[in-house]
């Protein structure tokens, strides 16, 4: 039988099975002697023991399209980087960090800014002009109000999605709204398992309905880049690519060279100036790392 891992607790795998349920797995002594753990997000083939009690065991981990790190997840189809509207403002240079490292990984992203009531439609459509040039589909939501909530869905149909941003934005409230047994579920696997309780808190995958899941993963006020030249950054600024070829210079860092096409497009408003601003910072955090 084929599923998907919802959530690995202390060697116990939850496997989800379509049109079967979640069956606790153990992972066959093999993954350890090759040094492979299953991860949250994994296919994967498992033996039924009891279909009664909902068990078996973990035999085979499909190949992985996808992997991350932190937190250790795999497959994973659309990272949903949620941020609040207001309350607390949205930091964008933490946002854009987001965007850096989904980019680096290949993973597309789609941004949902929550608690959309506290915004005036016109400080809405600001904040989404500031992504609308980068090929970023944005989205507004209110968990609040349950707004928004269609939208939302239909963006993560069929995909597994790694829901991800600082915490209060209002992440698990969404979640709860796409899919309302979402906190019963939790609660069953804890009691199922006690050592579920004790433990800090785990990535897990929801199901939310047919082939779409969505995991909810521990919020975090600060992301650091991951180890790269700064003169690579550009590229993760995909406004910059039409002017690039316009730069005086072949690498240009559009910082402080001349005939820099990218800052007269900042200039002209056809590069956000918050995105160009956020670009300077995480350069200048790059030049200023050591290196050994």
């Amino acid at each position: 039988m084929q599923g998907k891992i919802l959530k690995g607790i202390g060697g116990f795998y939850y496997v989800h099975a379509a049109g079967s349920g979640v069956y606790e797995c153990r992972a066959k002594g093999i993954f350890r002697q090759q040094k492979i753990k299953p991860l949250v997000g994994d296919m994967v083939n498992i033996a039924v023991i009891s279909e009664e009690e909902k068990t078996g065991n973990v035999e085979e981990i499909l190949p992985r399209k996808n992997e991350l790190f932190r937190p250790a997840v795999a497959n994973i189809d659309l990272a949903l980087v949620v941020f609040a509207a207001a309350n607390p403002q949205p930091n964008l240079n933490l946002l854009d960090r987001f965007l850096v490292f989904m980019q680096m990984q290949q993973i597309p992203v789609t941004i949902c800014f929550n608690k959309m009531e506290l915004l005036e439609p016109q400080e809405r459509q600001a904040l989404a002009q500031i992504y609308s040039g980068c090929g970023y589909p944005v989205l507004f939501t209110s968990a609040k109000q349950a707004e928004g909530i269609d939208e939302l869905r239909l963006a993560l149909c069929g995909k597994t999605v790694a829901a991800c941003g600082p915490s209060g934005v209002g992440k698990s409230s969404l979640t709860n709204l796409l899919q309302p047994n979402a906190g019963m579920e939790t609660g069953e696997l804890s009691r199922k398992i006690s050592r579920g309780k004790q433990t800090t808190r785990h990535t897990q995958l929801v199901h939310i309905e047919g082939t779409t899941y969505l995991m909810d993963t521990p919020g975090f006020g600060s992301l650091f880049l991951p180890d790269m030249e700064k003169e690579d950054l550009g590229q993760y600024y995909t406004e910059f690519a039409p002017y690039e070829p316009q730069c005086r210079y072949v690498r240009c860092s559009h910082i402080s060279e001349p005939d820099c096409a990218v800052k007269q497009a900042v200039a002209q408003g056809s590069v956000h100036p918050a995105r160009y601003e956020n670009y300077k910072q995480l350069y200048e955090e790059l030049a200023g790392r050591k290196k050994y």
